[in-house]
């Protein structure tokens, strides 16, 4: 008889750092494992895997709509483009957050990413909102610096790992991509 432990440990995926520019670029999504509970990714065009992402910028767009269940979509913009944010009945905490914040706001929000293929092929990524604050701009400043350095540290890592491997695969991007976004993304920010 094989012993299962009574209760077992889970830990949360850490946040990963993000911009919208390389978010929109992501295609590809896979789960890991074979549960219903099994955890679900995305891999990011610079080589590494997501399952949540933290994501700071300004909400310039808000939508209610109301039927069987209120549902709020948001548009939030950092220095690459924009996120595409969604919560509902099943997160009622973002969903509380989001219906208190003004438009336009800067905001930091944690959510797990989603990739949707429509009907005509194109490849469409929003975001599943867990939690959503209202920020000030220092936050966004230090956001995009933390961004900045994590994506570059993705883009200069020498690393094999199965996931970079796939990434090249899968992604058509050259690093300068990546370096000038970031480089744009920097000049924003007001020290």
């Amino acid at each position: 008889m094989s012993e299962t432990p009574v209760f077992q440990r889970y830990e949360r995926e850490p946040a990963k750092r993000v911009f919208a520019a390389e978010l929109r670029e992501t295609t590809h999504h896979f789960k890991e494992g074979t549960e219903d509970k099994s955890p679900t990714f995305v891999l990011l065009p610079t080589g590494e895997r997501c399952n949540r992402v933290f994501l700071v910028g300004v909400l310039t767009e808000k939508k209610k709509s109301e039927g069987d269940a209120v549902f709020y979509q948001i548009k939030i913009k950092d220095p690459s483009g924009f996120f595409y944010v969604s919560a509902g009945s099943y997160q009622p905490e973002a969903l509380h957050q989001i219906a208190t914040i003004e438009s336009p706001s800067h905001v930091a929000v944690i959510g797990k990413p989603n990739v949707f293929q429509a009907p005509d092929g194109r490849f469409l990524v929003s975001v599943r909102a867990e939690s959503v604050a209202a920020v000030d701009k220092s936050v966004v400043d230090c956001w995009i610096l933390d961004a900045a350095t994590r994506t570059l540290e993705r883009i200069e890592s020498t690393e094999e790992t199965p996931d970079r491997i796939k990434s090249k695969e899968i992604y058509n991007h050259s690093p300068e991509v990546w370096r000038k976004m970031i480089r744009d993304a920097l000049t924003t920010i007001e020290i």
